[in-house]
């Protein structure tokens, strides 16, 4: 199975939203992880918050942040949009959803972006069934 890392300087926002959503609506599809170059003591709490509300995900029952050299090796590595340097990480095929980070912004930010990496999800799962990202993996 295709192995996806999102991946962002904190893994404690976006990238942990990303991998939720992944587990939840891409598990056929592909495994997927969440990393950063630093650690965060736990979750964005209104990310966990709002998870709970819009998807029934709560992010902390199995989810914690993490550091890259903690997730194995990997197909596909999605950054975030950092606004800084984005960690790196060796895969076939990667790419930048530029996404602002909502933390410290309101919830209706919060929302848009979680429903804007729901729909990316998707997206990449749609693109991964039809091999549109043109990957050869075991």
């Amino acid at each position: 199975m295709i192995k996806v890392a999102f991946i962002c300087v904190h893994n404690s926002c976006r990238s942990q939203i990303a991998e939720a959503l992944g587990k939840k609506y891409a598990f056929d599809t592909f495994g997927c992880y969440s990393a950063g170059t630093e650690k965060k003591d736990k979750i964005n709490q209104d990310a966990v918050r709002l998870m709970k509300e819009m998807y029934d995900i709560d992010m902390e029952k199995e989810q914690y942040s993490k550091l890259l050299t903690e997730i194995p090796p990997v197909d596909i590595v999605i950054t975030m949009g950092c606004n800084v340097q984005c960690p790196t990480l060796p895969c076939k095929y990667r790419e930048d959803w530029g996404l602002d980070d909502p933390s410290g912004k309101s919830d209706s930010e919060f929302e848009v972006t979680i429903n804007l990496i729901y729909e990316k999800v998707n997206d990449l799962s749609r693109r991964i069934v039809e091999k549109k990202l043109n990957i050869q993996c075991e």
